[in-house]
């Protein structure tokens, strides 16, 4: 994500853990419009140096990667991004605006601007990043991705800090 100021920490709240799962929200199927790219994948973040209890500079590092997509001739993707933000344990689930790049295996790209937030439930981190997709690929379409990563360990922030995460995520494009 571009955004590398406070709204950013939202991202850190995202890709604050290890493996977690999806949890599903449930809504009618009226209500949806059908998606043209559904994924699912991984993302893996790593912090430089581990966060910690104490705010500080935090350098993050985040690579994902969508290794099933359906809907047309789109069928794999990956984004990455570092920054630095300033951030500690104790305030990873401040909001966010930012632009992330999403690249396909056909070749192009699709770069969404979004707006983000999580929430802490069932020792999760649940990070919901929605926006309109701007240039590339799909634009004009709106864009959800959620990533879901446990609870970073209050153990682990008062001692060597988090220092990576590993969960699931999924993106549509309707």
């Amino acid at each position: 994500m571009a955004d590398h100021g406070t709204p950013a920490r939202v991202l850190v709240a995202a890709s604050a853990a290890a493996l977690g799962a999806i949890v599903p929200i449930a809504r009618p199927a009226a209500a949806e419009s059908p998606a043209l790219l559904q994924c699912q994948g991984a993302e893996t973040v790593t912090y430089r140096p581990g966060v910690l209890l104490r705010p500080r500079n935090i350098e993050i590092t985040t690579a994902g990667r969508f290794g099933s997509c359906a809907g047309g001739a789109v069928t794999s993707g990956a984004y990455a991004e570092r920054f630095t933000i300033f951030a500690g344990c104790g305030d990873l689930l401040d909001g966010f605006h930012a632009r992330r790049t999403f690249r396909w295996n056909t070749g192009d790209a699709s770069v969404l601007d979004a707006t983000g937030s999580s929430t802490a439930v069932a020792g999760q981190v649940i990070t919901t990043i929605t926006g309109r997709i701007i240039r590339g690929r799909f634009t004009g379409r709106t864009a959800v991705q959620t990533v879901t990563l446990p609870q970073p360990s209050a153990l682990r922030c008062l001692t060597t800090g988090l220092t990576n995460a590993t969960g699931v995520t999924t993106l549509s494009v309707a």
